[in-house]
């Protein structure tokens, strides 16, 4: 039975929970070495990830099994690079403007989805894409990033979230979602532990809190995420995912001392706004409208 209600509750709870996640991995990467900080969080994750393999049907073998590996593999390696970016992009712009930027990967889907899957992409979804990257321009422009290279640093990141997603998309044609979900965490970890060992740095006690903390969170937020696409629509909850950028903003502010300029504002709304009107069309296509 589909409870679109408790999907949107399960989305919005998954969205303040990455949010502090956001928050954690700002204040930690500030102190250490990003790749470091990533790499245990991809431990934790990791054992999140074989845990819940290990309780389904078949167990760790059955998950881990794929006709496909290179292109899981793939899919963790780019992830965790793309982690390893964004994270990095809090550190030197901020949560408030990184996650602005951020929000225009699932224009960069749309637009990717024609050369790598294959789908078409129609005139209307072609202006919101669009009026999406005007969005974004007017973020880069006038604020204090206008100069500074820093401000790409978000929207590679989110040029390689996209098309990790658009790989997940191509993956799921011949595996389940649960091996997918199990070379994310694994392929990620073991490449973080080859590349972040040779950056360890000796943490203060309060920040293995702080690290603790983010390791749950990362766990949390994947099983809410988890329940909410179990209960509900993707199509149904998925609007509300950018609520994400609200947390992240209100946390950068309260916490951080950010700033939100009234271009990052305004070119955010846009970039919104066109993601939300890609969505609809994607429904309106996938239901024949």
């Amino acid at each position: 039975m589909s409870d679109n209600r408790l999907g949107i509750a399960l989305m919005v709870a998954t969205t303040f929970v990455f949010a502090m996640q956001d928050g954690i991995s700002r204040h930690l990467a500030g102190e250490y070495n990003v790749l470091m900080v990533v790499m245990i969080r991809y431990w934790f994750f990791a054992a999140f990830v074989i845990t819940i393999a290990g309780r389904n049907a078949g167990g760790v073998r059955a998950a881990a099994r794929s006709t496909q590996p290179g292109l899981q593999i793939g899919r963790g390696l780019l992830l965790a690079a793309e982690i390893c970016v964004m994270v990095a992009a809090f550190t030197v712009l901020g949560l408030v403007e990184s996650l602005a930027i951020f929000t225009v990967y699932p224009l960069l889907v749309a637009a990717l989805s024609g050369p790598i899957l294959g789908e078409r992409v129609g005139p209307y979804r072609w202006a919101a894409i669009g009026i999406g990257f005007v969005g974004v321009l007017i973020i880069l422009q006038p604020g204090f990033a206008v100069f500074s290279p820093y401000a790409i640093i978000p929207l590679v990141s989110a040029a390689m979230f996209a098309v990790y997603g658009l790989l997940t998309r191509f993956a799921a044609r011949r595996d389940s979602a649960a091996t997918s979900f199990f070379w994310t965490g694994v392929a990620g970890a073991v490449a973080m532990t080859l590349v972040g060992v040779w950056f360890w740095e000796p943490m203060t006690r309060p920040d293995w809190a702080w690290m603790a903390l983010l390791c749950v969170t990362g766990a949390f937020g994947h099983f809410l995420l988890i329940k909410c696409y179990e209960v509900a629509e993707a199509s149904s909850v998925q609007p509300f995912a950018y609520l994400q950028l609200v947390f992240g903003a209100a946390l950068g502010v309260s916490v951080f001392g950010e700033v939100i300029r009234w271009n990052v504002a305004l070119g955010a709304a846009i970039v919104v706004g066109a993601g939300l009107f890609t969505l609809w069309r994607e429904r309106r296509v996938a239901s024949g409208a």
